[in-house]
């Protein structure tokens, strides 16, 4: 994901701009690239509108950042401009648009020609795409958008997300889905807002993640307004390809077993297919010269946090997080359990991939 896009979504008229501003300088130190707004305008305040979507527009050119909205022909009018002649939303910083019913294939594709096009992903058919291609659609600046869904139980399922998108990518097109936000929630259910139901409460690193490496999308936004301040640190830490996981340490774990797992880690480049293995433990018990004594032996449900205790002879001082559940084994220490948020995101610690422990 490290190469791939993500983007942020904004709600103009919802807060003051100078906390928007905040948002995006915050997501943006955090690797994400893309900005994603609406202008479905209020008619009684079209001009006020209208400063804030320049001022939007002025903020994303500052910080390098695609800036893609939700546009109706009336809403563009509002702004004086029209799909015909709509160039001069270049000027204000606007990357492109995000079109949805009634726009003829020969506009849709001329506007192509000028800018960036979102068709709806779930909507578009074969032979519309036809008629754009052949109306002279320039595919490399050609997307298509999923929605989000407000309403619990109404977002789409996994495997005709998938189908459907692996025939976008059969016809050219580039893909975006929206992951969930856990922090400042959109009203006025505050359900979150992924395009996924399986997402929906969701971690957003974990959902991120799970878009980008098996579902053929290659751009995630996160539907709602704000990241949690850790959410926000987990995607920061994996734009330097850490993936950090939160975890609850156990009662009966010895205090400098605590602090020597709560650094960064590298698994192993032959991933095992039950556990994490930490390539570096091993060495440094090894060097410490210490002995790890059998303390804790439980269970190791799935996200257990271990280390390997004397009586594993060789393997002593091994910290492992398990992928699966595990029964207890007097040969390894509990630690502690990852949070159920993130276990999610032991499926993307593949082999060399590096994590890092933070005790919560």
């Amino acid at each position: 994901m490290v190469n791939e896009m993500l983007g942020m979504s904004v709600y103009l008229g919802t807060v003051s701009f100078e906390e928007h501003e905040q948002r995006i300088r915050e997501m943006n130190a955090a690797g994400f690239q893309s900005i994603f707004t609406s202008l479905h305008i209020p008619e009684n305040d079209a001009s006020a509108y209208k400063d804030e979507v320049q001022q939007l527009g002025k903020l994303a050119s500052e910080f390098g950042m695609e800036l893609m909205v939700d546009v109706s022909p009336s809403a563009l009018d509002s702004l004086g401009f029209t799909l015909e002649q709509s160039e001069g939303l270049l000027e204000w910083g606007i990357s492109g648009l995000r079109l949805d019913y009634g726009i003829s294939p020969k506009v849709i594709a001329e506007l192509s020609q000028v800018m960036r096009v979102a068709l709806n992903a779930s909507t578009v058919t074969h032979e519309e795409l036809s008629e754009m291609k052949a109306a002279g659609l320039r595919l490399e600046a050609t997307e298509a958008w999923h929605n989000f869904y407000p309403r619990p139980e109404t977002a789409l399922g996994l495997e005709d997300f998938i189908k459907r998108n692996n025939w976008l990518h059969e016809e050219g097109v580039r893909v975006m889905a929206f992951a969930p936000g856990d922090g400042q929630l959109r009203g006025p259910l505050f359900e979150t807002l992924p395009t996924l139901e399986k997402h929906r409460h969701a971690s957003p690193l974990a959902t991120s993640l799970e878009l980008m490496s098996a579902t053929y999308v290659d751009k995630v936004l996160i539907g709602d307004p704000g990241l949690s301040e850790a959410s926000l640190t987990q995607f920061e830490a994996y734009q330097k390809n850490i993936i950090r996981l939160r975890a609850k340490a156990a009662e009966q774990a010895d205090d400098q077993a605590l602090e020597t797992a709560a650094t960064l880690h590298t698994n192993r480049p032959d991933s095992a297919r039950d556990v994490i293995r930490s390539s570096e433990s091993r060495p440094a018990a090894m060097k410490s010269g210490s002995s790890v004594s059998a303390q804790y032996c439980a269970s190791r449900p799935a996200g257990t946090i271990t280390v390997d205790n004397e009586r594993y002879l060789r393997y002593q001082g091994e910290l492992q997080v398990t992928k699966t559940d595990l029964a207890a084994d007097e040969r390894v220490n509990v630690l502690g359990q990852v949070i159920e948020e993130d276990v999610a995101l032991l499926n993307h610690i593949g082999g060399n991939q590096q994590f890092e422990i933070v005790w919560v």
